[in-house]
């Protein structure tokens, strides 16, 4: 039996009882066809119903400010005014709260940036620039930490080089500047060190060929200079040696 499509699901309230138009207080809308039972509304429990609702009627929006069920206010807060936003920057929920850090104006929510949900200041972190963002380097979250990483400058990413994270080290390792690789070849994690490997100019892969993980030292196989690939000649790792023979054509020679 095929599973129906949340379309087809019943219309209940976020407390499980039966949605019905008798009980809206929309009758203006409904007799306009802004609200349709099972669809669109903004009594139902489903988000996408209730996201409806909204798109179609966002000059009810501010009605729903203090509704009870936390979806209402985060989708509210979405279609509603900018004017009218700062009214939900205390929230209780974190959805609600990263909606209005994602609209409002920078300057009207800077102060959230000390919001104890890693939600609220990881949506902050996609719209600040510069020294602004680099605030959130030290985040204790490593999703905003993350965030933070992927939209900074590089030539400020030598700030979270050591950051405790490897998902983050890997991130700055991908958008740091290219001069700044070499003080990251001796990251801990492996994985950082292949994103090293893959950026490091070419004049100084040698630094790495000693390295104890055999997929950094492919990369290094895969990109050194002709001249140079005679430090992994030798290699332990078969697809490393093999990786040489080829750059150096002596499999086409025998």
């Amino acid at each position: 039996m095929a599973k129906a499509e949340p379309d087809d699901d019943p219309p209940f309230d976020w407390l499980g009882n039966p949605v019905s138009c008798t009980d809206c207080p929309h009758e203006d809308i409904r007799r306009q066809g802004r609200c349709d039972l099972g669809k669109t509304c903004v009594m139902d429990r489903r988000g996408r119903r209730i996201d409806r609702f909204f798109a179609a009627n966002r000059q009810e929006a501010e009605r729903y400010f203090g509704h009870p069920y936390f979806e209402v206010r985060t989708l509210a807060a979405r279609y509603a005014s900018p004017f009218q936003l700062p009214r939900l920057i205390g929230d209780p929920e974190p959805d609600v709260r990263a909606v209005v850090a994602t609209r409002l104006p920078l300057t009207r929510v800077r102060a959230m940036l000390a919001d104890p949900e890693p939600r609220v200041r990881a949506a902050l972190a996609g719209r600040l620039d510069g020294e602004a963002l680099a605030i959130l380097f030290d985040d204790p979250d490593y999703m905003v930490r993350l965030v933070a990483a992927r939209r900074s400058p590089p030539a400020l990413l030598v700030r979270m080089m050591r950051d405790q994270d490897p998902a983050v080290r890997r991130i700055v390792a991908r958008r740091i500047e290219d001069y700044q690789l070499v003080h990251m070849i001796g990251d801990p994690e492996p994985l950082v060190r292949i994103e090293v490997a893959a950026r490091l100019p070419v004049g100084r892969l040698r630094l790495m060929a000693d390295d104890d993980d055999f997929r950094v030292r492919h990369t290094l196989a895969e990109r050194m200079r002709a001249e140079d690939l005679s430090v992994l000649a030798d290699d332990p790792d078969d697809l490393v040696r093999e990786t040489v023979r080829k750059r150096l054509g002596l499999d086409e020679e025998e």
